[in-house]
């Protein structure tokens, strides 16, 4: 009796002490807020005086536009916010001298700028930031949809393109739900929570950060870590970019539509089991979405929920990079003979 005893105790107390050791979710969020605020605090004091820039607006109806806005505090939503209702409501992405430029991130120079919608006429890169933000308004869904004692590990978005079908998540679970398997019941769940952020309409705020910063914020995350040191070593500039959503602080790896109110229909379709992985069971979660200028007739969203139940195959970069042919081995070079010229003679 006394060993059954003991046997019950001893568990009770690692655990409890465990659960001491681990935060909360809601800690983990208070400090990644905390990180990110200072740091957009500092990044701002950057300019303590105010300096005006040119921004020549791009786009139909807009060239020739001139506008004088603020560096380091003007964003390309300011700019629009001097044009008409449209071009605030609409714009979901920008283009500041062709690159890619989130509508909340602010100009640091002299520039031009192009506004893009869903319905621009080459809306490819609008496209991969929706398809984007849906997948991390999904991770921002599952962060908090388990209880308090079961960890959440997200990993990276895997980069996917919207002709695949479904937008992914990636995550881990804490192993007491390996065997876990959810029901319908627990995709409507989902959806209705992601829906309740998309009513809400966050904004998505970038940050470029250096990776000590990143580090800070995800300190409670060793993927999380290690997914900032691999991303960081991929840029040139050796930055990467955060974003925050209502309490969320995510790592990005490409810009991000202006909003959460920009999606429209949203569904959560899927979770695939991926077998283990470096961090435990990876699950693959898949959803649905089309944004709020483009509206689908049902018939053809019952078939896009079909295909989007099917598991998305990502490839692995080793994968999908097809592999350096060796070099052809070139041969020596003819040995020539010695030059036969005569010297010059002198005159």
């Amino acid at each position: 009796m006394a060993t059954r005893t003991v046997c019950r105790v001893l568990p009770r107390r690692f655990a409890s002490a465990a659960a001491v050791v681990r935060p909360l979710t809601a800690e983990v969020r208070s400090q990644r807020n905390a990180v990110f605020s200072r740091e957009q605090a500092r990044q701002r004091a950057l300019y303590p005086r105010i300096e005006k820039i040119e921004v020549s607006m791009q786009g139909p109806g807009l060239d020739g536009t001139l506008l004088i806005m603020n560096r380091g505090m003007s964003t390309p939503l300011s700019c629009a916010r001097h044009l008409t209702e449209h071009h605030v409501t609409n714009s979901a992405l920008a283009l500041v001298d062709g690159e890619p430029w989130p509508l909340h991130q602010p100009l640091t120079r002299s520039c031009s700028l192009t506004l893009l919608t869903f319905k621009s006429s080459d809306p490819t890169l609008v496209n991969q930031a929706y398809w984007r933000s849906c997948a991390t308004l999904l991770g921002q869904v599952l962060e908090t949809a388990f209880k308090d004692n079961f960890t959440v590990d997200l990993l990276s978005v895997p980069e996917v393109p919207v002709t695949s079908g479904a937008f992914c998540c990636d995550v881990v679970l804490d192993p007491q739900l390996d065997s876990w398997t959810p029901s319908e019941e627990t995709l409507r769940s989902l959806t209705r929570a992601a829906l309740q952020l998309i009513h809400k309409d966050l904004a998505w705020e970038p940050l470029e950060v250096t990776p000590s910063v990143a580090l800070e914020v995800f300190s409670h995350s060793r993927c999380k870590q290690e997914e900032v040191e691999e991303k960081a070593a991929q840029n040139p500039k050796g930055t990467v970019t955060l974003y925050r959503c209502g309490d969320h602080v995510l790592l990005s790896a490409g810009p991000l539509v202006a909003r959460t109110g920009l999606c429209s229909q949203y569904e959560v379709m899927a979770i695939h089991n991926l077998g283990q992985g470096p961090w435990g069971l990876h699950r693959r979660v898949q959803g649905l979405s089309l944004p709020l200028q483009l509206k689908g007739h049902h018939t053809v969203w019952r078939k896009l929920r079909q295909r989007a139940e099917k598991l998305v195959e990502v490839q692995r970069l080793e994968e999908a990079t097809p592999p350096t042919p060796p070099p052809e081995s070139t041969p020596p070079p003819e040995s020539t003979p010695p030059d036969s010229t005569p010297p010059p003679t002198s005159q």
